[in-house]
């Protein structure tokens, strides 16, 4: 299930930029598994990827390649070849040869992704057989298909897109993500693709998808576990007519602004497709001394199993809330400082419950599917933001029987 009606949206086509999919039977035989996205020569590339020191073979590969101009993003669905060894780094290098040779390019210029199952050899010889069908198939429109495509549990494909001026010229930014489990703020995403023709150098590219990703990616959290596989894209193509987007210029403040814009409305779409997630909450801090303060205290909440299992019962247990605040490491807080509202209902002030709560004020809030959470420490002026979801019995469903 998800929070909320969601439909795909409308997504701009990126000059230079191509997809193209095929459906390889790695897990399934349903859907395209097999994702190929193409960029027009001379273009730039940056990327990010999971902290997770057990990071998978193709993040081994991608960080690798990504010095080498790569124009090429080679993606599978259905197994994660994560936990695999030297096996799994020989067969990611394979699979970008593999394209390598249908597009005849090289082998480095290609940028490897999995996302799926951990542990289990990936089937080299069945997504070879499949590239074939998506380099044939590679179109500008192909946004659709390609959001498909990555899902894993994801019930939903998630794609953002808007177009804005640079210069007097329109420049579009599309993107694509899949994650509805073992997501927590410690890069990105599990997967997320965008692409724009703005022309950029690939140093300052970078430096925008960093900030980007800090105050979105890494803004969410489903269940606090770092996948192995994390990793977001952006492709910068330069074949729109804008002018190049230069350091310190306005339309670098332009563009990065719309750049956090799709990157943001893409990490809300994961949380609201956490797996078996009825609710989604916006933990807020305000009033910390400095951002990391505030953070800390956001992500203990947005992490704690029983605040999350609160929420799915609609129970307005503000206690479990009170509780994350108070173990969250905050040094020398004062007690009588804090307020904690669920929505505009003050539940919490001058250190324990606040008298205007009643239980039915509470209830009524709890009961929404969108909820707002805040805290005020009372310190300072600094505030930060999680996007989190609760816990409900299909995710305990869902991840029980996942390799079933």
């Amino acid at each position: 299930m998800a929070v909320g009606q969601i439909d795909f949206p409308t997504m701009y086509a990126v000059k230079g930029i191509k997809l193209g999919s095929s459906n390889a039977g790695i897990k399934q035989t349903v859907r395209d598994d097999i994702l190929v996205i193409e960029m027009a020569e001379g273009g730039s590339c940056a990327a990010v990827f999971t902290q997770n020191a057990f990071c998978a073979a193709p993040v081994h590969i991608a960080k690798a390649h990504l010095s080498q101009n790569p124009r090429w993003l080679l993606v599978n669905s259905g197994n994660a070849n994560a936990g695999t060894g030297k096996q799994g780094l020989q067969d990611a290098f394979a699979c970008c040869a593999g394209l390598a040779g249908e597009v005849d390019a090289l082998a480095q210029q290609v940028l490897p992704f999995s996302t799926g199952v951990i542990g289990e050899p990936l089937p080299v010889e069945k997504l070879a057989a499949a590239l074939p069908a998506a380099v044939a198939n590679l179109a500008e429109s192909h946004w659709d298909r390609a959001a498909r495509a990555i899902m894993t549990t994801d019930t939903f494909p998630k794609g953002a897109s808007l177009q804005l001026d640079i210069g007097g010229h329109p420049v579009a930014i599309t993107g694509i993500s899949k994650g509805a489990g073992m997501i927590q703020p410690n890069m990105a995403t599990m997967l997320g693709f965008i692409a724009t023709d703005a022309k950029i150098e690939q140093g300052l590219l970078q430096e925008c998808l960093n900030a980007t990703v800090e105050q979105s990616f890494n803004r969410i959290t489903v269940d606090g576990d770092t996948s192995t596989n994390d990793a977001c894209v952006v492709l910068a193509s330069g074949c729109s007519a804008a002018p190049e987007i230069l350091p310190g210029s306005e339309h670098l403040a332009t563009f990065g602004a719309a750049l956090a814009t799709v990157c943001k409305r893409l990490a809300e779409l994961i949380i609201r497709d956490g797996e078996g997630a009825t609710k989604l909450m916006r933990i807020i801090v305000e009033q910390a001394r400095d951002s990391g303060e505030a953070l800390q205290v956001a992500k203990t909440i947005a992490h704690s199993p029983l605040v999350k299992t609160a929420f799915f019962a609609s129970d307005p247990n503000w206690g479990r809330i009170l509780a994350a605040v108070g173990r969250a490491g905050v040094e020398n807080m004062e007690l009588e400082k804090i307020e904690i509202y669920l929505g505009t209902v003050c539940i919490v002030e001058n250190g324990g419950r606040a008298p205007s709560y009643t239980e039915q004020d509470g209830q009524r809030v709890m009961s929404q599917q969108e909820i707002d959470v805040t805290v005020r420490l009372g310190r300072g002026t600094a505030s930060e933001q999680v996007l989190t979801c609760d816990f409900s019995y299909d995710y305990v469903k869902i991840n029980a029987e996942y390799r079933t």
